[in-house]
């Protein structure tokens, strides 16, 4: 079965995905940070018993990570599957068969509904969060209040509950200095623009909505939607005026070159590399297709490497193993 993540989707050449986050709480149980380690295992089993009693039951596999080994259970969180938090805690989440949803249990809420979807998507990743909510939501007692929404753990998800995101590609105007006034001027409309990785390796950014109070879920996903075309028009004239330049042109062609031929790559220069490669396909200089692209950045890394090819965490391993696996790709 393919991934969500080997797909292409709306406006690949700027957008990654799309991601909708919902968060949930019982009204009849303590939240996470207050239970008991045997509430938390009664809520655990009440909220996988009640999807594997709806129509979804075949769709979804529970993981406990405390059965995973380091390398596995930090791959969940690579992926963006399962929060550093709960990992850190070898707590449990469902996961769909094909990694588009995953739904973490008692992390900091109850219920934490992730769904994904290839490129600029974001009502994709909806419809698949809204129906996972609905099963909980028709089954179980859910903390909520007429006057404030949905009841979480931080009052910051209040309301809605709904976090949507995407991420965004954004070299051109990383390298035009426009990111601190870009963020700056999304924060003062609700949303926030943050790196995806460590001083911004990869050229990736995330950018989401801040609000869930006195907003309804449509408004916040079309708020955030709307924020990014714009951006991404912004990113595509930016790439215009830096192919301009010879030696920027050279520049790509050299790291394409790094991709296509180096025998040691680090997670750091592989990241930098593969945003330049991304850069070029969407100038015209390279014909890779996105969807490569995207699985070279979700299975390539330090922790899913590992776990996929039953390598030991070692950086030194890893990075010929990476260098290997991308030479044969491109």
């Amino acid at each position: 079965m393919s991934r969500w993540y080997e797909h292409e989707g709306k406006n690949s050449d700027v957008v990654l995905f799309s991601r909708i986050r919902l968060a949930r709480n019982l009204a009849d149980s303590p939240f996470p940070n207050r239970m008991s380690d045997d509430i938390r295992k009664s809520v655990t089993k009440k909220l996988y018993a009640t999807v594997k009693s709806s129509e979804y039951a075949n769709e979804f596999d529970l993981i406990n990570l405390a059965d995973c080994d380091t390398a596995k259970a930090v791959s969940y969180a690579e992926k963006h599957l399962a929060s550093p938090d709960l990992v850190k805690k070898r707590g449990y989440f469902m996961l769909s068969k094909n990694e588009d949803i995953s739904v973490m249990l008692c992390e900091e809420d109850h219920i934490r509904i992730n769904a994904f979807a290839a490129g600029q998507n974001i009502e994709e990743a909806y419809s698949k969060a809204n129906d996972i909510d609905d099963v909980f939501l028709g089954s179980l007692k859910i903390a909520y209040s007429d006057r404030l929404g949905f009841l979480t753990a931080s009052p910051i998800n209040l309301g809605t509950g709904l976090k949507a995101s995407f991420v965004l590609h954004l070299p051109a105007l990383r390298q035009q200095n426009e990111l601190y006034k870009l963020s700056s001027m999304v924060g003062k409309l609700g949303l926030s623009l943050r790196e995806l990785y460590k001083n911004g390796a990869g050229d990736l950014y995330i950018l989401s909505n801040q609000v869930s109070l006195g907003i309804s879920e449509k408004s916040a996903v079309d708020n955030v939607s709307t924020i990014c075309e714009q951006i991404a028009q912004q990113e595509r004239d930016a790439r215009k005026t830096l192919a301009q330049s010879y030696d920027f042109e050279d520049k790509l062609y050299r790291n394409f070159g790094i991709m296509k031929s180096a025998r040691i790559l680090k997670t750091d220069e592989f990241l930098n590399c593969l945003s330049l490669v991304r850069l070029g396909k969407s100038l015209g200089y390279f014909d890779v297709p996105y969807s490569t692209l995207g699985e070279m950045l979700y299975t390539l890394q330090n922790a899913t490497l590992a776990a996929d090819t039953g390598k030991e965490l070692r950086d030194e391993t890893l990075d010929k193993l990476r260098a290997e696996i991308v030479r044969e790709k491109l």
